[in-house]
């Protein structure tokens, strides 16, 4: 088995060309790592959910990390690490544009909706939009590869 360092357009074509990934985040010193669908562009990951821990834990601690893989032949695989920070798309004034980019870019891909507006959630408050769009600011990104 020989494992390697991707490049970085090898860690960039991963991200793109794969729809999930696993997100991690932390409060009170409390890591909790959850799969989540996403779109890449821009040197962002974009996503939607519905209010709930991890919406509630990023917007505490915007500091994050995602970790997207795929398998390969035999035992081999790839894996990209991709450090960032949570940048909510509220739906305002001022972020129109780059929710209507994260619309535009999730609605590519058939049912994108599906996983975050599924989850039992109680009611949202009347003040508080019904789900959340953001985008997770790549800071940086490390990929490795294992081949038999």
């Amino acid at each position: 088995m020989q494992i390697r360092t991707l490049t970085a357009l090898e860690c960039t074509k991963l991200l793109t060309a794969n729809r999930v990934g696993r997100l991690a985040c932390a409060k009170d010193g409390q890591p909790y790592v959850v799969p989540f669908h996403y779109a890449h562009a821009d040197n962002h990951l974009y996503a939607f959910s519905m209010p709930g821990k991890k919406v509630e834990w990023m917007r505490a601690n915007p500091l994050v990390s995602v970790q997207v893989d795929e398998r390969g032949e035999g035992r081999g695989w790839q894996s990209v690490v991709v450090d960032g920070r949570y940048e909510e798309l509220p739906d305002r004034v001022g972020h129109k544009l780059e929710r209507d980019h994260a619309w535009s870019l999730l609605s590519k891909h058939s049912d994108w909706w599906e996983p975050g507006a599924l989850k039992p959630v109680t009611p949202p408050m009347a003040d508080n939009a019904p789900h959340v769009f953001f985008r997770i600011l790549i800071v940086a990104v490390s990929g490795r590869e294992a081949r038999d």
